[in-house]
């Protein structure tokens, strides 16, 4: 399987006397799931932003595939006066929406309502959803399932690892027992 991720040498911090991160090295396969552990403030969302592109490093490279993104706040992810099927439309092809929708224990009807109609775990799942109808290459996961119930949040991960043949995921979490679970190397900030 190809390298879909390349982390070479990364340091970066917001402060250049106090490094978040230095030499950090690391790739991620198609295939994968790397999990990136760490305490609130290791980090984390920040080298997400990196690979997504929206900052930049003091110093190292970063090459990516094609990605998409779960973030940890579903209500951030989504403009409030669209819907939220017309949001997932913009950017991923919808012919996989039944398969997956089943997958994530979603009804189609809540999809034509607007963000704030949605509780946090239903609006997560349809953040799921978009991210999977994009059929990235690299999916980035924060916090995926932090506001689902224990059994949706299974299901959802048996989906994510499901999916492995045809994308690598790097996933942040606190839950360490998660990425014992489901990681192929886990990675401490």
């Amino acid at each position: 399987m190809g390298t879909i991720l390349e982390v070479d040498n990364l340091s970066f911090g917001y402060k250049k006397d106090f490094l978040l991160f230095e030499n950090l090295t690391f790739s991620l396969k198609k295939g994968e799931i790397k999990a990136i552990v760490g305490e609130s403030g290791a980090g984390k969302s920040t080298l997400f932003e990196l690979i997504l592109k929206n900052l930049n490093p003091l110093s190292g490279t970063i090459k990516s595939s094609f990605c998409s993104e779960v973030f940890q706040d579903p209500y951030s992810s989504f403009h409030p006066s669209y819907t939220l099927l017309n949001q997932i439309s913009e950017v991923a092809k919808i012919d996989e929406l039944e398969m997956h929708i089943e997958k994530l224990n979603l009804d189609y009807e809540l999809l034509l309502k607007l963000p704030h109609e949605l509780s946090g775990g239903q609006l997560q799942r349809a953040s799921i959803l978009r991210a999977m109808l994009m059929k990235p290459e690299l999916l980035l996961l924060d916090e995926p399932t932090s506001a689902l119930d224990n059994i949706i949040q299974l299901e959802v991960m048996r989906m994510f690892v499901d999916n492995l043949s045809s994308m690598g995921m790097l996933l942040i979490t606190h839950d360490l027992d998660l990425a014992k679970w489901c990681a192929d190397e886990i990675i401490m900030l």
